[in-house]
């Protein structure tokens, strides 16, 4: 079971104080990836607010419930609120976010031992792989539980993604749910600029994957796809969710552009950005 279930109006007011999180964080080193990790919040307070079966227990084989895989790892900062948030350690030890000796580096790591995290990513295109070997594992040991993980859609461009998906059809891995993260933008300008990745649900589709399409910035359109996803695996076919978000989502200034991929806010402009997401009882570390 979940150890949260909130309701959706909860779920927005655990999104804003995320948020708040992911720009504090990166402000106060000055270093980090605030823009995809704004435009993924609500996936990750869904995943872990409402849709999986996880125990804050952490153990790193993670039987008898869900598992999480992020392969775009530059985007911690979410996933470390998102891990504190939901318990698994004290929210405090997000202020040491990137600096030294911290569990919280800018790219997951295992070595540290931080609760949650159960590979070392950033490296990019490898988090499929991981994924489905977690999947595989899990119907070696009659575990019916799922495993989840999200892809940046400029990732896509690793042929590694492909080889992946191609493994997962054939071997029908139907216990998984990947998410392409669809916010059009990477380190080096728009998808379509640096290198168009055409009809990703023709792509998927032509590999043997179930698609689905979905708003990553609505609950009430993301948790309804997710539901569906969770419905449709066990059919002999891996499923994948198309996730249109966008860049730096709940921060006007930093939203549909690829220049806030991986820069902090200045002083100022993380006063504007606490003030645009204000929360009824904000809990800041």
């Amino acid at each position: 079971m979940n150890p949260h279930n909130l309701s959706i109006e909860e779920l927005k007011q655990t999104a804003a104080q995320v948020r708040r999180d992911i720009v504090r964080m990166v402000h106060a080193v000055n270093s980090g990836h605030p823009g995809g990790s704004l435009g993924c919040t609500d996936y990750f307070v869904s995943l872990y607010f409402r849709v999986m079966n996880y125990s804050t227990d952490f153990t790193m084989d993670g039987q008898g419930e869900d598992l999480f895989f992020l392969s775009n790892g530059h985007i911690s900062p979410v996933w470390y609120s998102a891990l504190a948030r939901a318990g698994f350690f004290d929210v405090k030890e997000l202020a040491t976010f990137r600096k030294l000796d911290s569990r919280l580096q800018g790219h997951p790591t295992t070595h540290e031992g931080l609760p949650g995290i159960r590979i070392a990513s950033g490296s990019l295109g490898q988090g499929l792989s991981v994924a489905i070997g977690a999947a595989q594992a899990k119907k070696l040991n009659n575990d019916n539980n799922l495993v989840y993980v999200l892809m940046g859609d400029g990732e896509l461009e690793e042929g590694q993604i492909w080889e992946a998906a191609m493994y997962a059809a054939h071997h029908k891995v139907d216990n998984i749910i990947a998410t392409v993260d669809r916010n059009g933008q990477q380190i080096d300008g728009s998808t379509a600029e640096v290198a168009g990745l055409g009809d990703l649900r023709a792509k998927f589709e032509a590999f043997g994957w179930h698609v689905l399409e979905a708003d990553g910035n609505n609950f009430e359109l993301l948790l309804p796809a997710l539901e569906e996803a969770k419905a449709t695996t066990g059919k002999g076919k891996p499923v994948i969710i198309l996730m249109n978000t966008e860049m730096g989502f709940g921060v006007d200034y930093m939203m549909g552009s690829h220049k806030w991929h991986g820069v902090a806010p200045n002083d100022e402009q993380l006063e504007i950005a606490l003030q645009q997401l204000a929360v009824e009882q904000a809990s800041d570390y």
